[in-house]
């Protein structure tokens, strides 16, 4: 019996470490779900990261922004040389902020930044409520001092009429000469009267001109032709031809420029201004535009020093009339003299900035700007250095090319400019 209960125990203990180890064994068939979610989790990221990649490629590949310059003929040989080197601006002759001649409240305006006016165009108009009842008061003072006139030019036509027979009867003896003073007496007054009405009229006629001066002040009429090139009043606002201070009231409806009367004002140092004399040729440049010569020459040169700058201010006219050309802008002149320039470069081939070449030597390229794309192509670089190189071929006179290309672009590219040039 001892044996028989010690075997039992034993099985007992068998059974239990079984279901121990059967708890702790891995279900190999109930895992497949689990690694299956896992593979498509795992699958899902890849593909957002392809994506994120994609879109940041394409982002990163953006139309960049690029300068252009016109390669020039290096053959061809060169004009007057620059004997002296200046910078100033471009100014307008004719430029008026238009203003009101009376105090009003603006109720119309007619311009806009930009926009071209001819002489006499509205500008603007104010409110005209006073303007024409104050109008309408003095044309009827004016009707009355005439009506006024009229009867009395009429009573003294018969008192002229009764003086005469009055004057025909004393002749006879017929009346007293009391009775003749009497129609003489009032026929005096009456002209009197008559000369007075008729100074009633001169007056109310001046006042109706006056009033009409007052009228037409509360329309804004441009002064000369020009174009827009401020708008400072809108309807609403208080307009006054003097400051009234604390803000709320306008002095002015708009600046307006004469583009015809553009001109150049440089200051020259005084050490060099014996190098400018009058009618002398001016090749300008533009700050905008560095690739545009502008023929110009000297209109004077004013007879006054800046003490604290050294300099002399002298006037140059542009010979050559262009919408691109407006005031304030910076510009650099040169002051040609009578020796012709040395040609750029000998020999043939085009010119371009050194910029605009990449590489060097065999592998020397730059890129041609057409119809929005860039095209690279090879180069061959003529021996020198400096601010511009030759290039012998690769490239024509007139066409466009690239100054500091991004390192990114390529063949093909697709390029918007900075500028036009």
């Amino acid at each position: 019996m001892w044996h028989t209960g010690t075997v039992s125990i034993e099985s007992r203990e068998r059974v239990e470490r079984g279901e121990l180890l059967s708890q702790l064994r891995l279900d190999r068939n109930g895992g497949g779900p689990v690694r299956s979610r896992r593979r498509r989790l795992i699958t899902i990221a890849v593909l957002a990261i392809v994506a994120a990649s994609a879109l940041w490629f394409t982002l990163g590949r953006a139309v960049p922004t690029v300068r252009t310059v016109v390669a020039r003929d290096a053959g061809t040989p060169g004009g007057p040389a620059s004997v002296l080197d200046a910078t100033g601006y471009v100014t307008a002759r004719r430029q008026a902020t238009v203003a009101a001649k009376i105090t009003g409240k603006v109720t119309e305006v007619l311009i806009e930044e930009g926009q071209r006016v001819k002489e006499g165009e509205v500008l603007a108009r104010l409110d005209d409520t006073e303007a024409r009842a104050q109008l309408a008061l003095v044309q009827a003072q004016l009707t009355a001092a005439r009506s006024q006139l009229a009867e009395i030019r009429a009573l003294l036509a018969q008192v002229e009429r009764d003086y005469t027979r009055q004057q025909e009867l004393a002749k006879r003896d017929l009346v007293s000469a009391q009775s003749l003073d009497a129609a003489l007496a009032q026929r005096d007054m009456l002209r009197a009267r008559l000369g007075a009405a008729a100074e009633q009229v001169r007056v109310a006629q001046e006042s109706a001109r006056v009033a009409q001066v007052q009228l037409d002040n509360t329309v804004i009429q441009a002064p000369f032709g020009g174009v827009v090139v401020a708008k400072a009043a809108q309807p609403g606002e208080i307009i006054s031809p003097i400051s009234a201070g604390g803000g709320f009231t306008r002095t002015g409806i708009g600046t307006i420029v004469d583009m015809d009367s553009l001109e150049i004002q440089v200051d020259v140092n005084e050490a060099f201004i014996g190098r400018v004399t009058a009618g002398q040729p001016v090749e300008a440049t533009l700050n905008a535009y560095p690739d545009w010569k502008i023929p110009a020459s000297v209109i004077a040169i004013i007879p006054s020093a800046d003490r604290s700058k050294a300099t002399v201010k002298v006037r140059i006219a542009i010979q050559a009339k262009d919408p691109r050309i407006v005031p304030d802008m910076g510009v650099r002149v040169g002051f040609l003299g009578d020796t012709p320039a040395r040609e750029t470069a000998a020999g043939g081939g085009v010119l371009v900035p050194a910029d605009a070449v990449r590489g060097d030597g065999a592998a020397a390229a730059v890129f041609v700007y057409t119809d929005g794309r860039v095209e690279r192509r090879p180069v061959t670089l003529a021996p020198g250095a400096g601010a511009d190189r030759r290039l012998e071929r690769g490239v024509r006179a007139g066409e466009r090319v690239v100054v500091s290309p991004p390192p990114s672009l390529r063949d093909g590219d697709r390029v918007r400019l900075a500028e036009k040039t």
